[in-house]
Protein backbone atom coordinates (compact mmCIF):
# COMPACT_ATOMS: atom_id res chain seq x y z
CA UNK A 1 0.00 0.00 0.00
CA UNK A 2 1.60 3.35 -1.32
CA UNK A 3 0.85 5.85 1.31
CA UNK A 4 0.37 9.39 0.10
CA UNK A 5 0.03 13.25 2.06
CA UNK A 6 -1.67 15.71 0.01
CA UNK A 7 -0.74 18.94 0.56
CA UNK A 8 -2.33 21.94 -1.10
CA UNK A 9 -4.08 25.30 -0.07
CA UNK A 10 -7.30 24.64 -2.48
CA UNK A 11 -9.95 22.29 -0.33
CA UNK A 12 -11.35 21.34 -3.35
CA UNK A 13 -8.17 20.10 -5.41
CA UNK A 14 -7.05 18.54 -2.12
CA UNK A 15 -10.94 16.29 -2.00
CA UNK A 16 -10.26 16.01 -5.59
CA UNK A 17 -7.01 13.91 -5.33
CA UNK A 18 -8.33 12.37 -2.22
CA UNK A 19 -11.15 10.83 -4.05
CA UNK A 20 -9.06 9.98 -6.34
CA UNK A 21 -6.52 8.27 -4.91
CA UNK A 22 -8.82 6.26 -2.35
CA UNK A 23 -10.69 4.90 -5.62
CA UNK A 24 -7.15 2.63 -5.72
CA UNK A 25 -6.84 -0.61 -4.15
CA UNK A 26 -2.73 0.39 -3.53
CA UNK A 27 -3.07 3.22 -2.28
CA UNK A 28 -4.26 5.26 1.03
CA UNK A 29 -4.26 8.87 2.06
CA UNK A 30 -3.00 9.60 5.26
CA UNK A 31 -3.15 13.32 5.76
CA UNK A 32 -4.14 16.71 3.94
CA UNK A 33 -1.94 19.87 4.54
CA UNK A 34 -2.96 23.33 3.50
CA UNK A 35 0.47 24.78 3.48
CA UNK A 36 4.10 24.20 3.82
CA UNK A 37 4.84 24.11 7.56
CA UNK A 38 1.96 22.19 7.81
CA UNK A 39 2.79 19.81 5.26
CA UNK A 40 6.45 19.38 6.72
CA UNK A 41 4.54 18.65 10.03
CA UNK A 42 2.36 16.15 8.80
CA UNK A 43 5.62 14.35 6.75
CA UNK A 44 7.54 13.76 9.68
CA UNK A 45 4.57 12.58 11.59
CA UNK A 46 3.39 10.28 9.00
CA UNK A 47 6.63 9.76 6.88
CA UNK A 48 3.98 8.39 3.83
CA UNK A 49 5.82 7.20 0.61
CA UNK A 50 5.08 10.04 -1.15
CA UNK A 51 4.09 13.92 -0.77
CA UNK A 52 1.60 15.66 -3.44
CA UNK A 53 3.30 19.05 -3.27
CA UNK A 54 1.62 22.60 -4.27
CA UNK A 55 3.92 25.18 -5.08
CA UNK A 56 1.92 28.28 -3.98
CA UNK A 57 0.82 27.80 -0.76
CA UNK A 58 0.24 30.56 1.98
CA UNK A 59 3.15 30.66 4.53
CA UNK A 60 5.43 28.36 3.51
CA UNK A 61 5.64 27.43 -0.44
CA UNK A 62 6.03 24.11 -1.75
CA UNK A 63 9.55 24.75 -2.98
CA UNK A 64 10.93 25.66 0.57
CA UNK A 65 8.99 22.71 2.37
CA UNK A 66 10.51 20.04 -0.09
CA UNK A 67 13.82 21.06 0.85
CA UNK A 68 13.33 21.27 3.82
CA UNK A 69 11.78 17.47 4.26
CA UNK A 70 14.16 16.46 1.93
CA UNK A 71 17.13 17.80 4.06
CA UNK A 72 15.47 16.22 7.21
CA UNK A 73 16.43 12.79 5.65
CA UNK A 74 12.70 11.58 5.46
CA UNK A 75 12.26 8.66 2.98
CA UNK A 76 9.09 10.26 1.64
CA UNK A 77 9.26 11.31 -1.60
CA UNK A 78 7.71 14.81 -3.10
CA UNK A 79 5.92 14.85 -6.21
CA UNK A 80 5.00 18.35 -6.99
CA UNK A 81 2.13 19.31 -8.80
CA UNK A 82 2.25 22.32 -10.92
CA UNK A 83 1.03 25.05 -13.45
CA UNK A 84 2.94 25.89 -16.57
CA UNK A 85 3.13 29.71 -15.79
CA UNK A 86 5.29 28.80 -12.80
CA UNK A 87 8.38 26.76 -14.86
CA UNK A 88 10.65 29.71 -12.98
CA UNK A 89 10.07 28.12 -9.80
CA UNK A 90 11.40 24.55 -11.91
CA UNK A 91 14.66 24.61 -11.04
CA UNK A 92 14.68 25.25 -7.53
CA UNK A 93 12.40 22.11 -7.20
CA UNK A 94 14.63 20.10 -8.44
CA UNK A 95 17.48 21.35 -6.52
CA UNK A 96 15.34 21.31 -3.41
CA UNK A 97 15.24 17.34 -4.32
CA UNK A 98 11.47 16.91 -5.62
CA UNK A 99 11.21 13.13 -7.17
CA UNK A 100 9.26 14.79 -10.22
CA UNK A 101 7.00 17.21 -11.42
CA UNK A 102 3.32 17.21 -12.57
CA UNK A 103 0.76 19.26 -13.97
CA UNK A 104 -2.61 20.12 -12.69
CA UNK A 105 -4.45 19.48 -15.53
CA UNK A 106 -2.76 16.39 -15.69
CA UNK A 107 -5.21 12.56 -16.70
CA UNK A 108 -6.08 11.00 -13.42
CA UNK A 109 -4.12 8.12 -14.79
CA UNK A 110 -0.81 9.94 -15.41
CA UNK A 111 -0.96 11.36 -11.80
CA UNK A 112 -1.45 7.77 -10.44
CA UNK A 113 1.24 6.23 -12.66
CA UNK A 114 3.64 9.15 -11.22
CA UNK A 115 2.68 8.38 -7.98
CA UNK A 116 3.28 5.15 -8.02
CA UNK A 117 6.60 5.59 -10.02
CA UNK A 118 7.97 8.05 -7.81
CA UNK A 119 6.80 5.48 -5.00
CA UNK A 120 9.04 2.85 -6.39
CA UNK A 121 12.02 5.42 -6.56
CA UNK A 122 11.60 6.60 -10.03
CA UNK A 123 11.11 10.12 -11.31
CA UNK A 124 8.99 11.38 -13.48
CA UNK A 125 8.32 14.91 -15.48
CA UNK A 126 5.20 15.32 -17.47
CA UNK A 127 6.29 14.91 -20.96
CA UNK A 128 4.53 18.70 -21.83
CA UNK A 129 6.43 20.56 -19.33
CA UNK A 130 10.09 18.58 -19.63
CA UNK A 131 11.43 20.79 -22.31
CA UNK A 132 10.02 23.67 -20.75
CA UNK A 133 11.79 22.76 -17.51
CA UNK A 134 14.93 21.97 -19.14
CA UNK A 135 14.87 25.41 -21.12
CA UNK A 136 14.61 27.21 -18.25
CA UNK A 137 17.71 25.17 -16.20
CA UNK A 138 19.95 25.89 -18.82
CA UNK A 139 19.96 29.86 -17.71
CA UNK A 140 21.00 28.51 -14.69
CA UNK A 141 24.35 26.18 -15.64
CA UNK A 142 27.66 27.15 -14.77
CA UNK A 143 30.13 28.57 -16.96
CA UNK A 144 31.08 26.12 -20.19
CA UNK A 145 34.57 24.62 -18.58
CA UNK A 146 37.49 25.81 -21.00
CA UNK A 147 37.69 23.98 -24.48
CA UNK A 148 41.53 22.73 -23.47
CA UNK A 149 39.69 21.30 -20.62
CA UNK A 150 39.45 21.42 -16.70
CA UNK A 151 39.50 19.17 -14.06
CA UNK A 152 36.54 16.65 -14.35
CA UNK A 153 33.92 16.52 -11.89
CA UNK A 154 34.96 14.60 -8.86
CA UNK A 155 31.43 12.88 -9.03
CA UNK A 156 31.87 11.33 -12.22
CA UNK A 157 35.48 10.20 -11.86
CA UNK A 158 34.11 6.62 -10.41
CA UNK A 159 31.73 6.03 -13.59
CA UNK A 160 32.72 3.42 -16.19
CA UNK A 161 32.95 4.21 -19.53
CA UNK A 162 29.39 2.42 -20.26
CA UNK A 163 27.67 4.11 -17.16
CA UNK A 164 29.12 7.38 -18.38
CA UNK A 165 27.43 6.42 -21.22
CA UNK A 166 23.79 5.95 -20.04
CA UNK A 167 24.14 8.79 -17.66
CA UNK A 168 24.43 10.89 -20.78
CA UNK A 169 21.32 9.49 -22.44
CA UNK A 170 19.47 9.96 -18.94
CA UNK A 171 20.22 13.56 -19.43
CA UNK A 172 18.55 13.50 -22.68
CA UNK A 173 15.72 12.27 -21.39
CA UNK A 174 15.58 9.03 -22.65
CA UNK A 175 13.77 6.07 -20.74
CA UNK A 176 15.39 2.60 -19.50
CA UNK A 177 13.06 0.81 -22.20
CA UNK A 178 14.83 3.00 -24.84
CA UNK A 179 17.95 2.94 -23.49
CA UNK A 180 17.89 -1.18 -23.19
CA UNK A 181 16.58 -0.99 -27.41
CA UNK A 182 19.32 1.43 -28.66
CA UNK A 183 22.34 0.20 -26.91
CA UNK A 184 21.27 -3.27 -27.02
CA UNK A 185 20.93 -4.06 -23.64
CA UNK A 186 18.43 -6.18 -21.29
CA UNK A 187 16.46 -3.68 -19.59
CA UNK A 188 17.29 -5.20 -16.45
CA UNK A 189 20.66 -4.14 -17.39
CA UNK A 190 19.83 -0.83 -17.39
CA UNK A 191 18.64 -0.66 -14.45
CA UNK A 192 21.15 -2.23 -12.39
CA UNK A 193 23.47 0.36 -14.01
CA UNK A 194 21.36 3.03 -13.56
CA UNK A 195 21.09 2.13 -9.79
CA UNK A 196 25.41 2.04 -9.62
CA UNK A 197 24.93 5.45 -11.22
CA UNK A 198 22.37 7.13 -8.60
CA UNK A 199 24.75 5.79 -6.08
CA UNK A 200 28.11 6.50 -7.30
CA UNK A 201 26.73 10.04 -7.84
CA UNK A 202 25.05 10.62 -4.66
CA UNK A 203 22.28 11.35 -6.72
CA UNK A 204 18.79 10.68 -4.69
CA UNK A 205 16.58 10.13 -7.70
CA UNK A 206 16.74 10.04 -11.36
CA UNK A 207 15.57 13.43 -11.54
CA UNK A 208 18.99 14.24 -9.76
CA UNK A 209 21.08 12.63 -12.08
CA UNK A 210 19.22 14.60 -14.87
CA UNK A 211 20.54 17.80 -13.19
CA UNK A 212 24.09 16.15 -12.77
CA UNK A 213 24.31 15.87 -16.59
CA UNK A 214 23.70 18.76 -17.54
CA UNK A 215 25.71 20.65 -14.63
CA UNK A 216 28.75 18.60 -15.64
CA UNK A 217 27.87 18.80 -19.54
CA UNK A 218 27.77 15.68 -20.53
CA UNK A 219 24.34 16.93 -22.31
CA UNK A 220 24.60 19.92 -24.56
CA UNK A 221 21.59 22.15 -23.28
CA UNK A 222 20.68 23.36 -26.51
CA UNK A 223 19.76 20.20 -27.99
CA UNK A 224 17.20 17.84 -27.25
CA UNK A 225 18.20 14.25 -28.31
CA UNK A 226 15.69 11.97 -28.33
CA UNK A 227 15.90 8.64 -29.93
CA UNK A 228 14.76 7.98 -33.15
CA UNK A 229 12.91 5.48 -34.68
CA UNK A 230 14.81 3.22 -36.80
Amino acid sequence: MTTVLIADDQAMQRFGYRMLLESQDDMTVVGEAGDGAEAIDLIHRHQPDVALMDIRMPGLDGIEATRRVIASGSRTRVLIVTTFDLDEYAHEGLRAGASGFLVKDAQPEELLAGIRAVADGDAVVAPSLTRRLLDAYVHHLPPAPDADGGSEDPRLASLTEREREILTVIGQGWTNGEIAARLHLAESTVKTHVTRILAKTGSRDRIQAVILAYDTRLVNPRVTNRPHPR
